[in-house]
């Protein structure tokens, strides 16, 4: 079981990213996927979440509004489109994968996680 982040980089403030993530190896249908960052010194942080179906949605207060996730249940993949980017929401952003189907902010309940991908938005 894998999960492939992707789609990082450097942006101007103001400007936009699309984070991607593909899961391999089991399909991910029934869980729930999210998004988390970790800036350096700081803890790892929720961002977003979605649940098996789509239907629902959750955003950290920080993001929500700029911030969309979405799933393609059929590739097996979850997006991240990220607006109005702002030099705080520079850090390593994660997706990872819960085995249930409602959504949780708790990091310790996802079970599956990708590497990570850079976001660096500069001033």
């Amino acid at each position: 079981v894998q999960l492939q982040a992707s789609g990082g980089g450097l942006v101007q403030a103001g400007g936009s990213l699309t984070l991607s993530c593909a899961a391999s190896g089991r399909t991910f249908g029934g869980y729930t996927l999210g998004w988390f960052r970790q800036a350096p010194g700081k803890e790892r942080e929720f961002v977003a979440a979605i649940n098996w179906s789509g239907a629902s949605t959750y955003y950290a207060a920080v993001v929500k509004g700029r911030f969309t996730i979405s799933r393609d249940t059929g590739k097996n993949t979850v997006a991240l489109q990220m607006n109005s980017l702002k030099p705080e929401d520079t850090a390593v952003y994660y997706c990872a994968a819960f085995v249930g189907g409602f959504i949780t902010t708790t990091l310790a309940e996802y079970g599956y996680w990708g590497q990570g991908t850079q976001v660096t938005v500069s001033s």
